[in-house]
């Protein structure tokens, strides 16, 4: 395994335990998930650039561009959250109180 694989490996998991074990706020939450498509971007670049392919150029803007779409959508979810509940803690967040 090469240093930049075991980088980019380590960075995505520390983000998938951060979202496994640390879920107190809803902002924790999301900055984990958002760590975790950063790596996979930047691996995925690498990895296209790495092949020289024409093909798998386009891979990492796609990926980002999920990316973008998942934090406006995370960021409108938490905006939402506060104003309804008055805070971002997952332990007082209900889907059956609607």
């Amino acid at each position: 395994m090469t240093p930049v694989h075991f980088s980019f490996s380590s960075a995505f998991m520390l983000g998938l335990m951060g979202l496994a074990f640390h879920r107190t706020h809803l902002l924790s939450a999301l900055l984990c998930l958002e760590g975790m498509m950063l790596s996979l971007f930047i691996a995925l670049a690498l990895w296209a650039m790495q092949f020289e392919s024409t093909m798998f150029s386009t891979a990492p803007m796609l990926l980002l561009a999920f990316s973008a779409c998942e934090a406006s959508a995370g960021l409108a979810l938490l905006v939402a959250t506060a104003r309804t509940h008055g805070t971002d803690r997952l332990q007082n967040l209900n889907l059956l109180q609607c």
